[in-house]
């Protein structure tokens, strides 16, 4: 019994490592290369997925590439502008192994490992995309950074470095076709942009003299409209002085000439006309209610010494004050 299970897990084990060395896989997002005795020809190429059956090494091999997009990221590089404007840029691509047969004969060297031939191809496309950066000196400063929108020539940019690295039957950057290497580029992208310490000073001082022009240009024009509001502000002001002044002339001359009068007709007889101005006070003081004792010696009492009376003298052609008191 023991024997029997000895024998048929043997059996397993020999099955299975047959089938591994006579058989391998492709998945739906790969490409396989069947290599006889080291060689690939168009019919090496496996592109439907599932289990395939194979000769066991080292007589045939077998090489499988993954035909999605990758990823090669460009480390910051300085470019000059058109303008010699200095700065770094960094920047991406997208590929993907476009011909397997080909990409297998350009990359595969001494190895048959698809890492190893993913590592060359990613250094020739860093090398390349380097070298086609050149572009940046096509542009000034300005055309890559507007203030208007839409207005910026980064994605002209972009598509000018994948035209470069195209390989649509034309030769890519230093004389390389990527067509003959089995590769396709699909996207270019410039992740960043900056300015060497020496430029980013150069720009902030240039901002900082544009802000200081604009400063000086907002107080000359505040300077200037404020001097026109205080000339405005003097010209009424004069013009009000002037008017009151005016006015006030006016109200003078015809106070005087009222004034003259009356000044005329008590100028005929001083005495009465200081005792009419006695008898006012007395008369608004009687109204005002008050009680005062004072004695005749004040200014304004003698009214009521009776001696004050005789002491009038009539003037010529009019009665006494005691005639008009009879």
């Amino acid at each position: 019994m023991r024997s029997s299970f000895t024998l048929i897990l043997a059996a397993a084990v020999v099955l299975v490592v047959a089938l591994f060395m006579l058989t391998f896989t492709v998945r739906f997002t790969e490409v396989g290369v069947v290599t006889t005795f080291g060689k690939a020809d168009e019919g090496s190429i496996v592109t439907s997925p599932g289990l395939k059956l194979r000769w066991p090494y080292p007589i045939q091999n077998v090489t499988l590439y993954d035909t999605r997009s990758r990823f090669v990221q460009l480390s910051s590089e300085q470019q000059q502008t058109s303008d010699s404007r200095q700065i770094v840029v960094e920047s991406f691509l997208l590929w993907k192994v476009s011909d397997p047969l080909k990409f297998y004969q350009r990359f595969s060297g001494q190895s048959t490992e698809a890492r190893e031939h993913y590592e060359a191809a990613d250094q020739l496309l860093r090398s390349l995309l380097r070298a086609s950066m050149s572009e940046i000196g096509g542009y000034r400063l300005d055309q890559l950074f507007s203030a208007q929108v839409n207005s910026s020539k980064l994605p002209e940019l972009e598509t000018r470095i994948l035209q470069r690295l195209s390989s649509s039957g034309s030769a890519g950057a230093g004389g390389t076709n990527l067509n003959d290497y089995g590769v396709e580029v699909s996207l270019v992208g410039i992740t960043r942009v900056e300015f060497p310490e020496e430029t980013t000073k150069e720009v902030f001082e240039r901002m900082k003299s544009t802000r200081q022009r604009i400063a000086a240009d907002a107080e000359s024009e505040g300077s200037a409209q404020a001097y026109a509001i205080q000339n405005d502000a003097e010209t009424s002001a004069a013009l009000i002085r002037a008017f009151a002044e005016q006015r006030a002339a006016q109200i003078r001359s015809q106070g005087d000439a009222e004034a003259a009068r009356y000044l005329a007709q008590l100028s005929e007889d001083p005495a009465l006309a200081v005792f009419i101005e006695k008898i006012k006070m007395m008369k608004n003081l009687i109204a005002k209610r008050t009680t005062l004792v004072l004695p005749t010696s004040m200014p304004g009492m003698d009214l009521f010494d009776p001696a004050s009376v005789t002491t009038l003298e009539p003037s010529s052609g009019r009665p006494s004050a005691s005639a008009d008191n009879r």
